[in-house]
């Protein structure tokens, strides 16, 4: 099967109004920028994204927020970017928030075909017990609110039923891909994405670099390309840092 694709606006040429998609990154680290300014460009609705945040107000997921692209949101961190706090508290924007983990291991379980599993995180606390906002209405009022989640009991410790992920389509950045879509991800740019390539119907890869079937070392190899149905080659990558923070350190020697 043919998986390299000419380009962004070719891979995501068959993503649809209403889809749900799943997209690779934490913060700005690994985010698939040509995918996302392709789905910018498509400009089509009312889309679900699952990622562990939306970007900035300027980068990122956050460029199809301030379009209006996006109609939700299931994240575990959503503080860098004002214009979600905007939309979300005016009505425009649903939101599911969740612990980091436990949206880590819904996309894992999700791509392994499991439907459910209990953990201990939320038990005890308002994930456990409902009434988290997801939306508002245009006078910043609560009017839809989480669900209850069913708890039992394993070895004397509470743990609550969590369900899987899954995804119409999954955006990916990855380091290195084979033509036969074998992926590498590059230290902290990894994060998300190889759980989502597992987790989607169709996988969508951007690659910083393209090689040739065996190329790779397979035991290097962070994702088989039996999940990976498209790559396009990445380029023009800003690798934006949200907050740079630095300091002078004492007594450094100067040149």
């Amino acid at each position: 099967m043919k998986k390299i694709i000419k380009n962004a606006q070719e891979a995501v040429a068959d993503i649809h109004h209403g889809a749900v998609i799943m997209s690779g990154g934490f913060g700005l680290c690994g985010n698939p920028e040509n995918l996302i300014d392709a789905l910018r460009e498509k400009n089509i609705r009312d889309l679900t994204f699952i990622s562990n945040n939306c970007g900035t107000t300027e980068h990122g997921l956050g460029i199809l927020l301030q379009n209006k692209q996006i109609k939700k949101m299931i994240s575990s961190y959503v503080g860098e970017n004002a214009e979600f706090e905007r939309q979300f508290l005016e009505g425009d924007l649903e939101v599911e928030l969740m612990p980091q983990g436990t949206l880590a291991e819904k996309i894992r379980a999700g791509g392994a075909g499991i439907p459910a599993f209990y953990t201990p995180t939320g038990a005890g606390t308002q994930v456990e017990l409902g009434g988290l906002p997801t939306r508002y209405n245009t006078k910043r009022q609560p009017i839809a609110f989480s669900s209850p989640k069913e708890s039992r009991i394993f070895g004397n410790r509470k743990y609550i039923l969590e369900e899987s992920l899954i995804a119409d389509f999954a955006l990916i950045r990855a380091y290195q891909a084979d033509t036969f879509g074998n992926l590498i991800f590059r230290k902290t740019a990894r994060n998300f994405n190889p759980m989502m390539c597992t987790a989607a119907k169709m996988t969508i890869v951007e690659a910083e670099h393209i090689v040739e079937a065996g190329t790779l070392n397979p035991d290097a190899i962070h994702v088989p390309g039996i999940y990976v149905h498209r790559i396009i080659q990445g380029k023009h990558y800003k690798n934006i840092i949200e907050q740079r923070t630095t300091r002078k350190r004492e007594n450094h020697a100067t040149i």
